[in-house]
């Protein structure tokens, strides 16, 4: 195994790899969904033109890894803050976005295949992004996301699915592990460039590691593309989804200490998605430059039976085109994407799970377009120079019948620059620099509370970045250092424990910090990588909190892991450590502990073919909190909370044909 296929398979610095034809043979060898690596190393090429952070997580990255959730795929992705809450629930966030929302997702673009899988009002569900179905991720921090149409502060992740050129046969896994847990996966592959298909599906049943978390879900992806000309070509998607997810709910801190595998049956409560996905890019490709265009419906039912049974049927339609031309001297993106869709919100009285009387029923139309673009030049060797911007209207709109008759609305439009320089002093050592602005419309969540629909103002920042990325012999890193100046951010906070979080906007907040991801390969049998996060995160001279830190993002985060060994036999002891926890409320009162888990990972081929794996987690038991809810005042009585993973081990086999 040469030192560059190492490389390679390290996460955060992806980006920086050169894949030589043996490690391309080794990769076609190995046993995980792809045959090949023509997608994921074309997609880092794009993002080695980015001057601001960015990297690409191959499927390679986290084969030996039981994916429970995003977090299993990301967790060595610089400046992403994952943390796990129960089963496939996670806190996602970028450079603090969405920082207080203690549910869903916000400030933060969640695409498959490049096409969006928020709703038209930016809200999103991150567990219908199933990472074990995909060939890579791409992800773009910050204003670094122009390239998919983003100007939300967090950027973007998008999951490339296979196909069947690149993913061709038969690709069989099995996954069995503590706590219940089973999956069963199975995807095919068949054709060449000019007519090809590629479908998976898999099934997983989970009992959570705490009571009333049981997980059960049947998840299908394909795709068809057919080369109609020299120049024209165009593929099909489609996916589906049934995920049925008791939910455990927030816990005292006591509880989440003492006894974390404790849970909520009150109300019965849990998240049921049924979701289909149907979506067209046709590429216009003229060598030098090529456009792709599009169209999108996505189908959505959710039953979330909390403090109400929230009833939700919605429909998403979309179009998008972007444009693309690559030169020496001089490149472009240009761009456009309209996203409208409508709600039928219901809420009953939660009788155990059930429907109860009727309290809130209302027609909710949103819509979310924006138009961007970005040249890139290139005066003197070595250099680049960027500019570009996203322009962003937004519309939101709800006729409520139930409890009384009354609509409202709201329309936010913004206008985010974006300047760059890109330095490459040598072939494999870069540095960048990017000033930026970023806006962030409400989603009905923020504007659709309880009581009304109330005038939540959008959310803007202007970010400076500063980082590097390079190889320089056994050692490659990736370093970014920013520093987000926000007006009017949306931040939530708990009120009760059976009533969800209200919305308030701050005046002025900071978020800077460091994004830093480092790998040393010193033998083509040893490989050390690691990520740290610095989040500095808080308020500016508010009237009520002063230049009080904000809660729920710990200040350190370090992961280790040292991997020895190669392809045909290898073992990864790995580490996280958050040396002082977050703080639990905004007036910094109540501060969580901090804690170290430790866990291992470890391969073996056992015929040409055929791998086996496992994954063993927090192998010490601690009891630590991982997450929390924002409160404005945390008191002992205050269910905010949530624990690390229990002690786990999981295991499976993985075969092609």
């Amino acid at each position: 195994m040469t030192f560059l296929t190492i490389l390679r398979a390290t996460a955060a610095c992806s980006t920086l790899a050169i894949i030589t034809p043996a490690a391309a043979e080794e990769a076609a060898d190995a046993t995980i969904i792809v045959t090949g690596r023509a997608a994921a190393d074309q997609a880092e090429a794009t993002a080695n033109k980015t001057a601001g952070g960015s990297d690409i997580v191959s499927h390679q990255d986290y084969a030996d890894k039981t994916v429970v959730s995003l977090r299993d795929t990301l967790a060595f992705s610089p400046g992403v803050y994952t943390q796990p809450r129960f089963g496939q629930e996670i806190r996602i966030s970028i450079r603090g976005s969405g920082l207080s929302r203690g549910f869903h997702m916000r400030g933060l673009t969640l695409l498959q295949d490049g096409i969006p899988i928020n709703l038209a009002d930016d809200n999103g569900d991150f567990q219908e992004l199933e990472p074990i179905f995909f060939d890579h991720l791409e992800v773009y921090r910050g204003a670094n996301a122009l390239r998919f149409g983003s100007g939300t502060l967090g950027g973007a992740v998008n999951g490339v699915t296979p196909t069947g050129d690149n993913a061709a046969g038969l690709y069989l896994r099995g996954d069995v592990g503590s706590f219940g847990f089973y999956r069963g996966l199975a995807s095919f592959g068949v054709g060449d460039e000019d007519a090809n298909a590629w479908a998976a599906i898999s099934a997983d049943s989970h009992k959570g590691d705490r009571q009333h978390a049981r997980r059960d879900s049947i998840r299908f992806n394909g795709n068809v593309g057919l080369r109609i000309s020299d120049i024209i070509s165009t593929r099909f998607y489609g996916s589906m989804t049934t995920l049925d997810q008791e939910l455990p709910g927030a816990m005292t801190r006591v509880a989440a200490l003492t006894a974390p595998r404790s849970g909520n049956f009150i109300g019965d409560q849990a998240r049921d998605i049924n979701s289909i996905r149907i979506q067209n890019r046709t590429r216009f490709d003229w060598g030098d430059g090529h456009l792709d265009v599009g169209a999108f419906v996505n189908a959505k039912e959710l039953y979330h039976p909390i403090f109400q049974v929230v009833d939700q049927t919605s429909t998403d339609r979309g179009v998008f085109a972007r444009y693309d031309r690559a030169g020496e001297l001089w490149s472009i993106t240009l761009g456009g994407e309209s996203r409208w869709g409508t709600i039928d919100a219901k809420r009953f009285v939660n009788l155990n799970g059930k429907r109860g009387v009727l309290t809130f029923d209302a027609d909710q139309t949103a819509r979310t377009t924006n138009i961007y673009g970005e040249i890139r030049v290139t005066p003197i060797a070595q250099l680049t120079v960027i500019a570009g911007g996203i322009y962003a209207e937004g519309y939101r709109e709800q006729s409520q019948i139930v409890p009384t008759a009354v609509t409202a609305q709201a329309s936010f439009d913004a206008v985010s620059p974006k300047f760059g320089v890109l330095w490459e002093p040598t072939a494999k050592i870069q540095f960048f620099a990017n000033h930026s602005k970023s806006a962030e419309f409400p989603t009905f969540v923020e504007l659709a509370q309880v009581a009304a629909f109330v005038p939540v103002r959008a959310q803007t920042a202007w970010t400076t970045e500063f980082g590097t990325r390079g190889e320089l012999g056994g050692v490659s890193w990736d370093v970014a250092v920013y520093r987000a100046n926000l007006k009017n951010e949306m931040l939530q906070f708990t009120v009760g424990p059976d009533i969800p979080a209200t919305t308030f906007n701050a005046d002025k907040t900071r978020h800077q910090g460091v994004e830093a991801a480092f790998s040393a390969t010193p033998t083509n049998w040893l490989r050390l990588r690691q990520i740290w996060q610095y989040s500095d995160f808080r308020f500016v001279g508010d009237s009520q909190y002063g230049n009080r830190r904000l809660p729920v993002v710990p200040v350190h985060v370090l992961r280790s892991e040292l991997r020895l060994g190669g392809d045909e036999v290898h073992i990864s002891p790995n580490l996280e450590w958050v040396p002082q926890g977050a703080w639990a409320d905004y007036r910094n009162t109540t501060r969580n502990a901090g804690y170290t888990l430790l866990g291992l990972s470890a391969g073996a081929r056992i015929k040409n073919g055929v791998d086996i794996f496992i994954d063993a987690r927090n192998l010490a038991g601690v009891n630590a909190i991982g997450d929390v809810s924002a409160a404005i005042l945390a008191t002992p009585a205050s269910a905010i909370y949530y624990p690390v993973e229990r002690r786990a081990v999981y295991g499976g086999i993985r075969a092609r044909f």
